[in-house]
Formats: structure tokens, C-alpha cells, sequence
């Protein structure tokens, strides 16, 4: 596939929902396109659109991610293509009941594909853009990765594994002309919530909001102009997030010391 001025943007998760309207958005700033999911007829209809609105080279790819030969495939091409200058880690599942309601096997599932393919791809791509002297990563996190207890627990960790990620290969990889970005979003009208097993009619807590999925989009893209390592699409006052991370950073210089603190020693007995 030759690529634009831009280069190629690989979406997984580009059949539906976010990873589609990433997909629009992407192909409209003058990237060429990979997209990624299990239903070639969905990636087909969506490619076919994007290329008949934007004249961009659009490529669908139909790869199920928990299937250990199609990540394989994926992590090769990533490692391959010299045109590919972006990833977005979109594609995920999720879960909205609790541990003593959920199935352990859809629990591994869902780690293997927030996590395992996430790093996996991740790894691929990262040595293959420092080669070819930039790139960008965007991986879709969640809210709840700063606020597990929101929904499943499970869920939650492995939105966290992402976050945390995210931010160590921000710190690792300075230097290297390699853009991270982590997007943190909150409730979103797509599908996600009827295949995790709920609705948005029965979301566990009224008091959420619920964003549409270009507004996500469109916020998450202008924070990466803006060069912001995580974005929040619904916070309305950045400073909220740099309060957070300042009392994180704080805490960072005391985590490993050498002495127990007064309030863990144990008064010797006589």
C-alpha cells in the first residue's frame, strides 16, 4: 500500500463506534489507512465509505486479535511497512458486572485482548517507528482506569494497565520523535455497553453523563494537537488532571525508602 505525506494510520477496532469515527477523522487530515477488526463485510462498508469521502488509500484488514496467528500477521505488518507512521490501539472489550456475576473465561478474554494484543502490537510498532524516525501511538484507555470501582474490577485493571503504560513509554521513549497518547474516555453512546453485558438504560450509576462518540473523537484528536500525553475528553478543567498528577508525582520519591514510618512500627514488648 503506498502511503500519503502522512502515512498510513493502522485503527484496530475500525469496524463500528470509535475506532470508525477514528477512521474518518484520521483519513480527513490526509492519512492513509489500515483498518483492523474481525467482520471484513463492517470493515469493508466502512473503508468503501471513507475512500469514496476523502480520496485516501483505505486498506480493511479482518483479524481477530485474541487469535494468536492473526496478531502474529498484524505485529508483522506493523514491523514491515515502512508507510505506517501511526497506531491506534482501539479495539477492546469490557465488562460491567461484578466479579461474583462474571465468567473468569470472558475475563481472560477480555485481558488478552486489552492488554496482551494491545503490548503486543505495541511492541511491534514502537521499534519499526524509531527506525523509521517518528511515530505515533494512541491508545484508547478508559475513565475508570483512574476509577476502578465504577465498574467490573477486571475491566477497570486492565483500562489502568493501559493508562500506566501509556505513561512509562512517554518517559522511555523521549527522544525518539515518538508521539503517546493515552485517551481516558467516560460513558460513550456506542455499542460497547450491549456487548459488555448492560445498556445505557441501566448504566450502575445515574448520575454519568453520556458523551457521543465524534465529540470523544474530535476532543481526543485536539488534545493530541495539542500535545497532551493523556486526555480526558469530558474534563472540563485541565488543571483537575495536573492537581492529580502533581500529588502522584509527589507521592513517587518516598514510595521505596529504607525505614518503616513511625505509624507501621510496632512497640517492642517488655
Amino acid at each position: 500500500m503506498t502511503s500519503s505525506g502522512k502515512g498510513i494510520a493502522l485503527v484496530t477496532g475500525a469496524s463500528s463506534g470509535i475506532g470508525a469515527i477514528y477512521a474518518d477523522r484520521l483519513a480527513h487530515r490526509g492519512y492513509d489507512l489500515i483498518l483492523v477488526a474481525r467482520n471484513q463485510t463492517k470493515l469493508d462498508d466502512v473503508a468503501k465509505r471513507i475512500a469514496g469521502s476523502t480520496g485516501r488509500g483505505v486498506n480493511a484488514v479482518a483479524v481477530d486479535l485474541n487469535r494468536k496467528m492473526d496478531l502474529a500477521r498484524l505485529e508483522t505488518l506493523l514491523e514491515s511497512d515502512p508507510g505506517i507512521t501511526m497506531l491506534v490501539n482501539n479495539a477492546g472489550m469490557g465488562a460491567v458486572s461484578p466479579l461474583l456475576e462474571t465468567n473468569v473465561g470472558r475475563m481472560a478474554a477480555m485481558i488478552e485482548l486489552n492488554v496482551t494484543a494491545l503490548t503486543r502490537l505495541t511492541y511491534a510498532a514502537v521499534p519499526a517507528f524509531v527506525a523509521r524516525g517518528g511515530g505515533t501511538i494512541i491508545n484508547v484507555s478508559s475513565a475508570v482506569s483512574i476509577a476502578p470501582e465504577k465498574l467490573n474490577g477486571v475491566y477497570g485493571a486492565t483500562k489502568a494497565f493501559v493508562l500506566a503504560f501509556s505513561v512509562s513509554l512517554h518517559k522511555e521513549l523521549a527522544g525518539k520523535n515518538l508521539r503517546i497518547q493515552a485517551i481516558l474516555p467516560g460513558v460513550i453512546a456506542t455499542n460497547f455497553w450491549d456487548v459488555s453485558g448492560g445498556s445505557l438504560d441501566q448504566l450502575p450509576n445515574k448520575t454519568l453523563e453520556v458523551m457521543q462518540p465524534d465529540d470523544l473523537v474530535d476532543a481526543a484528536l485536539a488534545g493530541l494537537d495539542q500535545g497532551e500525553l493523556v486526555t480526558i475528553p469530558s474534563l472540563p478543567d485541565a488543571g483537575d488532571w495536573h492537581a492529580y498528577e502533581a500529588a502522584r508525582q509527589k507521592l513517587v520519591p518516598n514510595l521505596s525508602l529504607s525505614a518503616n514510618p513511625a505509624r507501621y512500627r510496632v512497640a517492642a514488648v517488655a
